[in-house]
C-alpha cells in the first residue's frame, strides 16, 4: 500500500474486473467481495436490477469498512453486470443447459449488456453509474455451440459468454463500451474515481501489470 495515496478497494472476486483496473493503471489495495441476493424483484427491469445490486453492494462495502477500521475512508468500487434480450434477463450460467439456452437465445439476435457501477467514497457516501452496450450475435451452428460449450469458458459468466475469450468470435457488432462487456466500464470508473478525489492518472507512470 501506497502512503502518498488513498486506499483502494476493489469489492469483487472477479479477475476479470481486476484486470481491468490494473489496465487502468490501478492496483487495489485490498479485494473483499460483497455478497447480495441477487435475484431479481417481482417486475424488474435488467438495467434497474444491474443498478440495484451495485448499490445494495456498496452499501454492504460501506458497512464492512465501518467495522474494519483498517479500511475506513477507502474508495471502495463494486460492480454488477446483467445481460438481457429484451426485458428477459439472462442467468449466470452455472450448468452446461443454463449455457446453451442463453446461446440459443443470444443466436443471430441483438442484446444489451447493463454494468452498475458503486463507489464508496472516503466520506462514506455512495455512488453509483449504469452503463450500456448493445450487441448483436453471429447466427451460431449447432456445431459453434456444441464447441464453445464444450470449452467450459462460459461458466459463471452472465450470459453465458465471455466477450473476452471465445466468443469475441460470436459478435458482429457492438455499440458502447466493450471492458462495460467484460464487466466494468473503464471510462466511468475513471471519471468516478478522480470525481471523488482519487488519483487515477498520477499513478500512469508505473502502471501495474495486468493479470
Amino acid at each position: 500500500m501506497t502512503a502518498e495515496r488513498p486506499k483502494l478497494v476493489l469489492a469483487s472476486a472477479s479477475p476479470r474486473r481486476l484486470g481491468l483496473l490494473q489496465q487502468m493503471g490501478l492496483d487495489p489495495d485490498h479485494l473483499q467481495p460483497m455478497h447480495v441476493d441477487e435475484t431479481p424483484l417481482p417486475g424488474e427491469l435488467p438495467r434497474q436490477l444491474a443498478q440495484r445490486l451495485a448499490k445494495d453492494k456498496a452499501e454492504a462495502a460501506l458497512a464492512w469498512s465501518k467495522r474494519d477500521t483498517a479500511w475506513t475512508g477507502s474508495h471502495i468500487v463494486t460492480a454488477d453486470t446483467v445481460v438481457a434480450v429484451g426485458r428477459r434477463i439472462l442467468p449466470k450460467a452455472e450448468t452446461r443447459d443454463e449455457a446453451e439456452e442463453c446461446l440459443k437465445l443470444l443466436s443471430g439476435r441483438g442484446h444489451r449488456v447493463w454494468t452498475g457501477v458503486g463507489l464508496v467514497t472516503p466520506s462514506g457516501a455512495v455512488k453509483t453509474r449504469l452503463v450500456e452496450s448493445r450487441l448483436r450475435f453471429k447466427r451460431l451452428g449447432r456445431a459453434e455451440i456444441d464447441a464453445y460449450l464444450a470449452s467450459d469458458e462460459w461458466r459463471g459468466k452472465a450470459g453465458g459468454y465471455a466477450i473476452q475469450g471465445l466468443a469475441g468470435a460470436f459478435v458482429v457488432r457492438l455499440i458502447g463500451s466493450y471492458p462495460n462487456v467484460v464487466g466494468l466500464p473503464l471510462a466511468e470508473v475513471m471519471a468516478m474515481l478522480e470525481g471523488a478525489g482519487y488519483p487515477v492518472r498520477a499513478q500512469w507512470a508505473n502502471p501495474p501489470v495486468p493479470v
